[in-house]
């Protein structure tokens, strides 16, 4: 499990973009289709925006019509955490990077094999590194 960073809100907004703070610090999310990582198709890692911790493979990315980056697994189980969310008068389930608690996205049970599931983050919440 990796070890917890803890910063506060203002330490956080010094560092992270008006639209990453807004997705990772407040939960936000961006507009469909609109993030930078939606399209991209190159082979690397894709790591936390804020921490920089690894979360998902190239080779995880699928395409799900979605607008959003999605992903059918994490990089490992104790890349993200799972936390149950009923805003909006829903329930979903939340994912959050494990080592800073920023939020990333949600995931849903409608993925493709070998998991069934789709991890549907938001590019905000992302860094790319190009293998």
């Amino acid at each position: 499990m990796p070890e917890k960073i803890q910063k506060t809100e203002a330490e956080w907004k010094a560092e992270l973009t008006p639209e990453q703070y807004h997705v990772l610090r407040e939960k936000g999310t961006e507009r469909p289709f609109t993030g930078a990582l939606v399209n991209n198709h190159d082979d690397g890692f894709y790591h936390c925006a804020a921490c920089n911790a690894p979360l998902f493979k190239s080779g995880t990315k699928f395409e799900s019509g979605s607008g959003w980056p999605s992903f059918f697994e994490p990089i490992s189980k104790d890349a993200v955490e799972l936390h149950e969310d009923r805003t909006f008068g829903m329930k979903r389930v939340e994912v959050t990077c494990a080592k800073c608690g920023g939020h990333l996205g949600h995931v849903f049970p409608d993925g493709p094999n070998p998991t069934g599931e789709r991890y549907c983050i938001n590019s905000a919440s992302l860094a790319f590194e190009k293998q």
